[in-house]
């Protein structure tokens, strides 16, 4: 073996192939985190008969991983985006709408145009805050509405969307 004073042909070598260790115990250890979460998130979508994907585990695992959530599809995009999985706003949009049809969201329209997504599925309301663009859950039975008509025949009432519009008051 050639060698010039104390350096080794090998010795890049050796560095190269710490650094590829080090990088895989790394990786080994961040997905046995994400596995955690990702084992729920898989364990969910099949419950509902949804292959599990990579854009709907990772979406699946911003939206039920925790407490719930009101988010909008640009929000979940952002969200994803900031921790290095880009996925297009249309497959946000298409998952969130999957997610909805599969019972897993409750989709919420306000003033016709912007579309919120809520991981809360039982039946309850909300107050909007105008000025921040926000939904917050009305408490449980904090509402009664009277005077519903009959629903036409064949149909019956599913749910009734409260969303209560608040503004901060002038001073």
């Amino acid at each position: 073996m050639f060698c010039l004073g104390n350096r080794s042909p090998w010795r890049g070598k050796k560095t190269a192939i710490r650094h590829r260790l080090v990088e895989r115990m790394t990786d080994t250890v961040t997905r046995k985190h994400q596995n955690s979460d990702a084992h729920r998130t898989t364990r969910l979508l099949r419950q509902v008969r949804l292959r599990p994907t990579r854009q709907r585990l990772t979406l699946g695992a911003l939206l039920f991983e925790g407490e719930d959530r009101h988010v909008t599809a640009e929000l979940l995009h952002a969200e994803a985006a900031a921790i290095g999985h880009h996925v297009s706003l249309a497959t946000v949009y298409n998952t969130l709408h999957q997610f909805t049809r599969a019972g897993l969201l409750r989709e919420l329209a306000i003033n016709g145009a912007k579309a919120y997504f809520d991981t809360n599925t039982s039946n309850h309301n909300h107050f909007f805050f105008e000025s921040e663009g926000e939904l917050r859950d009305i408490p449980a039975n904090s509402i009664r509405v009277d005077g519903v008509p009959e629903p036409p025949e064949g149909t019956e009432i599913r749910h009734i969307d409260v969303v209560v519009r608040v503004v901060k008051k002038d001073r």
